[in-house]
């Protein structure tokens, strides 16, 4: 079925200060996406990072491929531009991808293979000042998340602690993004059509950036896709498989892409990813009856395979899928795993 486009819009907001807890419910139900404000992130640092990051983009190919992901079995570090899939298919983006700095695992349990994401990052020794400003923001970020979870928690009819558990020790991601334009003729896609597989998504995308789509669907349940606008100041924001997986389906995880900007363009942003431990799964939340009758239930993944309710292996089974290089160069044994194989 042919995808059908719309004029690009601005989605509905929340303000976090003082969140509307109906409004959040109903948005992450019918559509899974928002703008964010009062969210407590310091924009001076948002706007240093990205001018970091900038820098970091600048450099020579050799110096950002001395701390390329191909060096990290944890997924860590620079992905060069073409290095990452979505669906089988190229991106076009280049991008540094963080987590928290862990100490890597010696000896991996077989039964706890997500294991192998715990570790060190990797920093760029011409840009020293890019890690102190990506941990700090990373840790308003998760601040700014966390509240998000609890404002769902009560949406839900839950108390509002009721996922403290599994966030009490997050493996949060921040990917810092640059996609370079060009004139269509090398891929359609920045990055392919996709959900997110942890619990929440804050991505800052610079004021002047286009091309990032929601798919709102049509009646018919054909893809129909929303370009969304940035709002300077405002995150935008949308649930990944793991709250759907935690509310029976009744919170919506959505497909969204981001097209190649145009030629002698290029965008920048800052998508952060908040998840449980690894080891940790979401509790099911225990819906009112009114709720419950309007939840779509659980599917499988964008590929056919189980969602699991285990953080970690939704996330292992992604970065396999998305790195190749750093599959078959450390991990070529975990694609045999049956657990990792649905």
């Amino acid at each position: 079925m042919a995808a059908h486009s719309r004029p690009t819009s601005s989605l509905p907001i929340i303000d976090l200060e003082d969140v509307d807890i109906d409004a959040l419910r109903t948005v992450t139900h019918e559509i899974g996406f928002f703008h964010l404000t009062g969210h407590g992130i310091d924009q001076r640092l948002t706007d240093e990072l990205i001018a970091t990051a900038r820098t970091f983009f600048a450099l020579p190919e050799a110096e950002k491929l001395a701390i390329e992901n191909s060096h990290s079995p944890q997924f860590r570090g620079y992905t060069r531009v073409g290095g990452e899939r979505t669906q089988g298919y190229v991106d076009w983006r280049e991008q540094l991808d963080i987590g928290p700095e862990r100490v890597a695992v010696d000896q991996v349990d077989p039964d706890r293979p997500w294991e192998v994401l715990h570790g060190p990052n990797l920093w760029p020794e011409g840009v020293p000042q890019l890690r102190a400003l990506a941990l700090e923001w990373m840790a308003q970020a998760q601040d700014a998340g966390l509240r998000l979870i609890r404002g769902w928690a009560s949406s839900l009819g839950a108390p509002a602690d009721f996922f403290d558990a599994a966030f009490a020790d997050p493996d949060p991601l921040l990917k810092i993004a640059r996609y370079p334009g060009h004139d269509g003729s090398v891929t359609g896609q920045g990055v392919g059509s996709h959900k997110d597989v942890g619990a929440l998504t804050l991505l800052y995308p610079e004021a002047t950036s286009t091309g990032f789509q929601v798919d709102i669907g049509t009646p018919d349940g054909g893809p129909a896709w929303l370009g969304v606008d940035p709002i300077p100041g405002h995150f935008l924001v949308n649930i990944g498989e793991l709250l759907e997986v935690a509310t029976g389906g009744y919170l919506r995880a959505t497909v969204h892409r981001v097209l190649p900007p145009a030629a002698g363009t290029d965008r920048v942003s800052l998508p952060f990813f908040l998840n449980p431990g690894y080891d940790a799964e979401l509790p099911t939340v225990p819906l009112p009856p009114e709720l419950a009758a309007a939840a779509a239930g659980v599917g499988s993944d964008q590929h056919g395979g189980t969602l699991h309710a285990r953080y970690g292996l939704n996330a292992l089974k992604s970065r396999l899928r998305a790195h190749p290089n750093v599959t078959e160069r450390y991990h070529r044994d975990l694609l045999d795993l049956p657990v990792l194989r649905g």
